[in-house]
């Protein structure tokens, strides 16, 4: 899948990652799920896959892959207005709802997939069957992991991993405490991971913080 998302050379790698970071903000701004941006994810590199996208109509295609997500995951998914807002109104609601339209039959309407936020749950849970484990300290591991897991969303390089093996290795990343190493994962600069990074996960990265 890592060469065929980008086979129309109409998006480049850098653009998907542009875009991306805009959703990973977005998507806290409306208080959505970490399921819901992986899935938005899955579903606009699964459509460019099957269909050229002109670079003028790629921040139309992420808010509509990401409402269609919501539409499965969330229980309030944002109005059609409000994602249009965002996009300083440079697309029209018929503009939306045609894509809607496009995407759902490039896909043959199958949204379902397994992602990284599936598996951080599924391993968060096996985590809890061992005796004595702490159902606080999990779940505050597993919401660092979706912070470091975001960022391998964002990072075209990370196409080709499995969302299991992501999910896996987000979670040993908190695990083995190994939070220095965490700019490694990405080639976005410090200045865009802080701006990506839940707040409570960039605490534990002093390089954001200092001069290194």
């Amino acid at each position: 899948m890592e060469d065929a998302a980008l086979s129309a050379r109409l998006v480049t790698a850098e653009a998907r990652c542009k875009l991306i970071s805009w959703l990973i903000p977005v998507h806290r701004y409306f208080g959505l799920s970490f399921e819901a941006l992986c899935l938005a994810v899955n579903i606009l590199d699964r459509f460019l896959t099957t269909t050229p996208v002109a670079a003028d109509c790629f921040q139309l295609l992420g808010v509509t892959a990401l409402l269609i997500a919501c539409k499965q995951v969330e229980v309030h998914p944002p109005s059609v207005k409000e994602l249009l807002t965002l996009c300083c109104d440079a697309f029209t609601r018929q503009q939306l709802h045609n894509l809607e339209r496009v995407i759902l039959h490039r896909l043959s309407f199958d949204l379902a997939a397994p992602t990284i936020s599936f598996f951080l749950e599924h391993f968060s849970q096996v985590r809890l069957q061992v005796p004595g484990a702490d159902a606080r300290e999990a779940a505050y591991a597993r919401s660092l992991a979706e912070g470091v897991a975001e960022l391998s969303l964002a990072d075209y390089a990370f196409v080709k991993y499995t969302p299991s093996l992501l999910a896996a290795s987000s979670l040993q990343l908190l695990l083995r405490d190994c939070m220095d190493h965490l700019q490694l994962l990405v080639s976005l600069n410090r200045r865009f991971l802080l701006l990506l990074l839940p707040p409570e996960l960039a605490q534990k990265c002093p390089w954001l913080r200092g001069g290194r």
